[in-house]
């Protein structure tokens, strides 16, 4: 009697097999397969988020916290806890010289889902957002899930988007713009002028702008990162999206916020109740307790950051000898173009192996075939001092790698 092959895996074929693995996650499995150069220990540049933990007393407050208070361990309000939205809205009106009401706020469990959110509540399937690039690949692959279309906006050698371009992609389809400013992977940030003009292309078309403000706290701006909520019709066409996890070291308690009109958020709130129902109150309460006492900090933070922008352009041109080019800095980025043959993930795990390097591709930020997309590195230099810094950029100068033809008198 013949055996009975065993029984196949079966195919899956739900929405989530539309998009593409997690970047981060292929690029944490390079270090497994491959052992670094002797003597160079990883120079880990491949995530953007602060490895530190928060400030000893934001730790003592939560332990405290979740010590003696019985609602850090009870369900909360699907929107957010009212004390946080209430105090976050204050902050963002100071922050922007504007007016935004608790009502206007909503708390999500990180920036993605606030993102996951808004997408879900605009969009439906067969719709499609423009999203220039390169773009944060997680705001693709949530739209790949939804089964709306990711519009591909070029932008310039400088980086960025151009409304007059972005006008002539728009179809009747097309429900909205996401900008990210300043942007990741390039760190570029998008001036006043930029974000304005992107506005009222939104309003001519009656679409919904959303600018995803992760790293607003880091903005070279020491005013405001721009003046969109000036308009008086803002709440009509603007989506801003913020993290609370870069400015605080809290990545691991997931909190974001929403900052938008009353009606979009009810479609949200549906949203929110069928995935979390609501964010991690000891996040939260780490979320109030930073705006609250951790603003001196915070700007030493952001000193911090900006001195190592400084640094790295300071100390680039030994690579801009070699061929090598510095397209975009800001943030928490170093956006490079690199002079050699090899190029996207098979540099990315060389890097790895002969250099002790680990950061991300350019190709995981575009649509496959971009032109020159995998040429390009994105360097994320939050958990490198400037010591190490200087060491990466030796470390890149010594490689001995083919060089592409374009680059080979460089």
């Amino acid at each position: 009697m013949v055996a009975s092959p065993p029984p196949s895996k079966p195919v899956l074929a739900g929405a989530t097999a539309r998009t593409a693995p997690a970047p981060i996650k292929a690029a944490k499995a390079w270090l497994a397969g491959h052992d670094p150069a002797p003597g160079l220990p990883v120079l880990d540049v491949s995530q953007a988020a602060p490895s530190d933990p928060p400030p000893q007393n934001m730790r003592d407050a939560i332990a405290d916290f979740v010590r003696h208070d019985p609602e850090a361990h009870l369900y909360g309000a699907i929107l957010g806890d009212a004390e946080l939205r209430v105090d976050f809205a204050a902050h963002w009106s100071h922050a922007y010289k504007a007016q935004v009401s608790a009502s206007q706020v909503a708390i999500t469990s990180g920036c993605n889902q606030a993102f996951c959110a808004v997408i879900t509540a605009l969009c439906s399937a067969g719709d499609n957002v423009l999203l220039p690039v390169p773009w944060y690949f997680n705001h693709k692959m949530w739209l790949d899930v939804m089964g709306v279309e990711a519009t591909p906006l070029p932008t310039g050698k400088n980086l960025l988007p151009d409304a007059s371009l972005a006008r002539h992609l728009i179809t009747k389809k097309t429900k909205a713009i996401c900008l990210v400013s300043p942007n990741n992977p390039s760190g570029v940030e998008y001036p006043d002028a930029v974000l304005n003009a992107f506005y009222q292309l939104a309003k001519d078309h009656d679409l919904t702008l959303i600018i995803d403000e992760t790293y607003k706290d880091f903005h070279s701006n020491p005013k405001r990162p721009h003046s969109l909520l000036d308009a008086p019709d803002w709440k009509q066409h603007l989506v801003q999206l913020y993290s609370f996890s870069k400015a605080y070291r809290m990545t691991g308690h997931r909190v974001g916020a929403i900052i938008a009109n009353k009606a979009l958020l009810a479609e949200v709130e549906k949203y929110l109740d069928t995935t979390t129902i609501c964010a991690s109150r000891v996040g939260q309460f780490a979320a109030r307790w930073g705006l609250n006492h951790l603003q001196p900090w915070l700007a030493d933070q952001r000193k911090e950051i900006l001195q190592r922008q400084t640094f790295l352009k300071r100390n680039f041109e030994t690579l801009e000898r070699q061929g090598w080019e510095l397209v975009g800095c800001g943030a928490y980025f170093a956006y490079v173009k690199h002079p050699f043959a090899s190029s996207g993930a098979d540099l990315a795990q060389k890097l790895v192996a002969e250099a002790g390097v680990l950061c991300l591709p350019g190709d995981m930020f575009a649509p496959p075939g971009t032109r020159n997309a995998a040429k390009h590195l994105r360097l994320a230099f939050a958990n490198i001092d400037q010591t190490n810094l200087k060491e990466m950029i030796i470390r890149l100068s010594n490689l001995t790698f083919q060089l592409a033809p374009d680059c080979s008198e460089a």
